[in-house]
């Protein structure tokens, strides 16, 4: 009886460390970040986080109704399942009290989403600009415009950018080839290859500036873009993704453009709308990004399309 409890036990474990395989790591983040707040509203107001109940779920979705987005309550409700199911309970996130509460929020707020602003050609072309009239050693220099060039010649989400290794890369007459190993589309490791071409224009690629990075840099093996230590001594320690949003709001500033609503997402949703704007069909530019669906290249292609296509052009005045 013992060895059958104790079995259990250890097949109990190794599903609930294959549930939460399932996610990535910045995901599980995301959920714990997301049930801390749930939970901190719960202590509160005397209430029960785990296990709750539908009841509850819906008072704390109103409540953070008032100074949230709708994106921000699904993917609360979402965090909050996902908490429940790796604990081994469950909560009925269709229960009509969630969903017609959210019905009835969503009527009340609308549901359209404004997103960070993409970096389009002229933006790109002012921070590398920009970095190059800093003041700083050429490695700096080097490694920044590679970092941004990269992530939006690829349309690279930050997290992405940051996890590419040398063995990732290779040289090809045409340009460079980039296996991505996993992203957030890609849960299970199957990869994703992309290739960018050489641009007529050395400024401004994306390959020269990398291979120009990795010959002084030295770089043979392990992740391409690294931290500095003091005296901009390249150390063998990843950058992190956030930094990536730092470099990118900061060459901003610099170039005298208002950076508030820009983020690491900029590189990627800026490389959609300029290919788009370019006349780049969806499929083309899902095979660069990764999407899965059309909805979110479909956006990216109308915001592009919107004075191209826009019938106030026939008016004559």
């Amino acid at each position: 009886m013992n060895e059958l409890t104790t079995e259990l036990k250890t097949l109990h474990e190794a599903t609930l460390n294959n549930l939460k395989s399932s996610k990535a790591n910045n995901t599980l983040r995301a959920y714990k970040s997301d049930f801390k707040d749930f939970r901190v509203f719960c202590i509160k107001h005397g209430l029960k986080s785990l296990p709750s109940e539908p009841k509850i779920i819906s008072l704390y979705l109103t409540h953070l109704s008032k100074t949230s987005k709708i994106s921000t309550l699904r993917r609360r409700l979402v965090s909050i399942s996902m908490v429940h199911k790796f604990k081994g309970h469950y909560l009925d996130t269709k229960h009509p009290i969630i969903v017609e509460n959210l019905m009835g929020i969503r009527r009340a707020k609308g549901s359209i989403q404004k997103g960070k602003k993409p970096i389009l050609i002229n933006h790109l072309k002012s921070i590398i600009n920009v970095i190059n009239e800093q003041k700083t050693d050429e490695i700096k220099k080097l490694r920044d415009k590679s970092i941004i060039l990269i992530g939006f010649g690829g349309g690279f989400r930050r997290a992405e950018l940051t996890s590419i290794d040398y063995e990732d890369l290779e040289f090809v007459p045409e340009g460079l080839k980039i296996t991505l190993k996993r992203s957030k589309t890609d849960q299970f490791g199957e990869g994703i290859i992309k290739g960018l071409p050489y641009f007529s224009n050395e400024i401004y690629c994306p390959v020269k500036n990398l291979k120009s990075w990795l010959e002084i840099t030295k770089i043979k093996s392990g992740p391409i873009f690294r931290r500095f230590s003091k005296g901009l001594s390249l150390t063998t320690k990843r950058l992190t993704d956030q930094s990536v949003v730092l470099l990118i709001k900061e060459y901003l500033r610099l170039a005298g453009i208002e950076n508030s609503n820009y983020s690491g997402h900029s590189l990627r949703s800026g490389f959609a709308t300029v290919a788009a704007d370019s006349g780049a069909d969806e499929r083309s530019i899902m095979a660069m990004t990764g999407h899965k669906t059309t909805q979110m290249v479909r956006r990216y292609i109308r915001e592009a399309n919107l004075f191209k296509n826009n019938a106030l052009n026939k008016v004559k005045i």
